[in-house]
């Protein structure tokens, strides 16, 4: 088959396949409507996709006038993706079929001791949760992994993390693949976050969209024009790094951030310490606020401030319409609030601002997205030009508990 044939038959196929993915069951006859296809080119790809175990017959087209018609659909569990949230205090990971369905999650707190530790104790949770949903190990077909940082293309190392240890000195990347024995991708887990907003959380259909994910640390996702920002070298979005809140010409501001050191869970707890004299954790400090306490108000209302002028700088930069607030410290009511009193003194035009309604499953959904067009565009036409595939529709999605 000449190169020209050859692509022309990967288009053929991916169109077929986006049609059955995104509308299966489906009959030929629709398929040919939707693509423009002939239907001995949709018979002859289907066939084959049939004899590969991608798609399968359903049944037959009903309540139509004539002859009724052969529907196919995909096969969901031909092949599957491991999704991966890293953070620095735990690692959530869930299992994706082809029909971009996720199922329910193993949570587990981070090893401390970060490099391999960490690198094995992702896999072995990955492989517990195939079993648990008695998938063999061969359907993995590869794995999606959102790290708290910057990886990097050229080293496969992840900078700008000092949560997880070790990993700015290693090839990431090897190391999962090696260990894995399936393709692994790395991919910040808030730009993860802000993908699955965008698919299945609040921000549907929004094309200019931030989100920002305020916990152990803080850190950033942005779609400008419907198109994900990652930036020269993946560190776009490491709003820690923004120099005000703490002094940014203090040498520990290079290793995690002026802004993260007052807007994070230590900054907070500091504050908390300097004005009342008293320990506390943050759950408790918003406990506090709640009840009135005056030391753990004023926190909450500094820390407002400082998130108030963060997103400010995002707006004055980007223009999003919309920041979807996650994280253990960000989905808190009493600070979503507050920021939404302080924005307005400090920002001349309004911005939408709500809590994430996928929580702490937004990076995990987000996972699935990329690393399921992904694995799509691989198994069904990679090297075809704009080879994008497009997600379901919200409703076509269901987040699946364990057990099937």
């Amino acid at each position: 088959m000449s190169e020209p044939l050859r692509i022309s038959r990967k288009f053929s196929q991916r169109d077929v396949m986006e049609a059955i993915v995104q509308n299966g069951p489906i009959s030929r006859a629709s398929i040919a409507k939707q693509t423009g296809l002939s239907k001995q080119t949709i018979s002859e790809i289907v066939r084959q996709l049939e004899i590969n175990g991608w798609v399968q017959e359903t049944g037959r087209t009903s309540g139509h006038v004539g002859r009724t018609a052969v529907t196919y659909e995909l096969i969901p569990d031909a092949a599957y993706i491991a999704t991966v949230d890293l953070g620095g205090t735990k690692i959530r990971v869930a299992i994706a079929d082809l029909a971009f369905q996720v199922y329910a999650e193993e949570v587990v707190p981070t090893d401390q001791r970060g490099g391999q530790f960490v690198i094995d104790q992702i896999v072995a949770l990955c492989w517990q949760a195939a079993s648990h949903l008695d998938i063999p190990r061969e359907r993995i077909r590869m794995a999606v992994i959102g790290v708290p940082g910057a990886p990097s293309e050229k080293t496969g190392a992840v900078y700008l993390a000092p949560n997880i240890a070790g990993f700015d000195k290693m090839d990431v990347v090897a190391a999962f693949e090696k260990t894995f024995g399936v393709d692994v991708m790395l991919e910040n887990d808030v730009n993860l976050a802000v993908l699955g907003e965008n698919w299945l959380g609040q921000g549907q259909g929004i094309d200019n969209l931030a989100y920002i994910a305020v916990g152990t640390g803080i850190g950033g996702g942005l779609m400008v024009g419907g198109q994900l920002v990652r930036g020269a070298t993946n560190a776009a979005g490491e709003l820690g790094f923004l120099p005000f809140g703490a002094d940014p010409y203090d040498p520990e501001s290079l290793r995690s951030g002026a802004f993260e050191r007052v807007v994070a869970s230590i900054g907070i707890m500091e504050r908390y310490r300097a004005l009342s004299g008293h320990d506390a954790t943050v759950p408790a400090i918003f406990e506090r606020a709640v009840a009135g306490e005056r030391h753990a108000m004023a926190v909450l209302d500094e820390t407002a401030k400082y998130l108030a002028r963060g997103i400010g700088a995002i707006a004055a930069i980007a223009n999003p319409q919309k920041v979807i607030m996650g994280g253990s410290i960000g989905l808190r009511p009493e600070l979503i609030e507050r920021i939404k009193t302080f924005l307005p003194m400090c920002f001349p035009y309004p911005v939408e601002i709500e809590a994430s309604v996928l929580g702490a499953r937004a990076a995990i959904i987000g996972a699935a997205a990329i690393g399921l067009e992904h694995l799509h565009n691989a198994l069904f036409g990679a090297d075809t030009p704009d080879s994008r595939m497009s997600l379901p529709p919200a409703e076509m999605i269901a987040l699946k508990e364990a057990g099937r």
